[in-house]
C-alpha cells in the first residue's frame, strides 16, 4: 500500500502544491521563499525519511506568519492523508537530538487528538529572519490538521539556528517511529480499538 498524498492549497495569503510519500527517502524538493524555513523542512525530511515536495508562494514581504501556518497546515493535511484510517502503525515516537550546544526532544502521538507543547530556552532570539514564534506556529499548524499530539521540548541552547535545528531533525525522526508500519498491530494501536 502506498503511503503519499497530494494536495494544492490557495488562498489570498498564499499558494501551496504539495506531495508527501511516508515511506521515501528523505529526498526533499521545498521552495517556500523562506530560505531558513527550506532548510529546515529539508532536515525534517532527510531525518524522518520522508519524500516531501513543497512549492509555497506567499506574502512575505507582509512577513513569514502566512506562509510558515500554511505550510504548516498542508504537510498536517497531507499526513493525515497518507496514514490513511492509521491502521497497522507504531503510533508513537521520540527522539532526543543534538545539534551542537542544543539539545531537543520530541514526543509524538498520532492519536487524532492534536495538542501542541513548545518548549523552548527562553533567552532564544531570531535565527536570522526567522522568529522561533514561527517554528511554533508551523508546529501548531502540523498538530492541528495531521492530528499529533506533539510535544517539543528544549532542555537547552544558546545558537537560535541550532536549537530550531535539533527541533526539526528531532521531530523527523521521531514522525519515522510514529508512522512505521509493524507486522504485529492489526487494525489500530488502541486498546478502545479506534484513534
Amino acid at each position: 500500500m502506498k503511503r503519499t498524498a497530494e494536495l494544492e492549497r490557495h488562498t489570498q495569503e498564499t499558494r501551496i502544491a504539495a506531495r508527501l510519500n511516508l515511506d521515501g527517502h528523505g529526498n526533499t524538493e521545498i521552495q517556500t521563499g523562506i530560505g531558513f524555513l527550506d532548510h529546515m523542512l529539508t532536515l525534517m525530511g532527510a531525518h524522518g525519511f520522508l519524500d516531501i515536495s513543497l512549492t509555497a508562494r506567499g506574502d512575505i514581504e507582509v512577513d513569514y506568519h502566512h506562509t510558515v501556518e500554511d505550510v504548516g497546515l498542508v504537510l498536517g493535511e497531507l499526513l493525515d492523508k497518507a496514514l490513511d484510517e492509521r491502521k497497522g502503525i507504531r503510533r508513537f515516537g521520540h527522539a532526543v537530538t543534538p545539534m551542537d550546544d542544543a539539545l531537543a526532544a520530541v514526543t509524538i502521538d498520532l492519536s487524532k487528538r492534536p495538542f501542541l507543547v513548545f518548549n523552548l530556552p527562553p533567552a532564544i532570539g531570531p535565527a536570522g529572519s526567522f522568529d522561533p514564534q514561527l517554528a511554533k506556529e508551523f508546529c501548531r499548524a502540523l498538530a492541528t490538521r495531521g492530528g499529533l499530539n506533539l510535544h517539543i521540548n528544549v532542555q537547552y541552547g544558546e545558537d537560535p539556528h541550532h536549537v530550531l535545528e535539533a527541533v526539526f531533525k528531532a521531530m523527523g525522526r521521531a514522525l519515522a517511529q510514529a508512522v512505521a508500519v509493524d507486522e504485529r498491530i492489526e487494525g489500530v494501536r488502541s486498546t478502545k480499538g479506534t484513534i
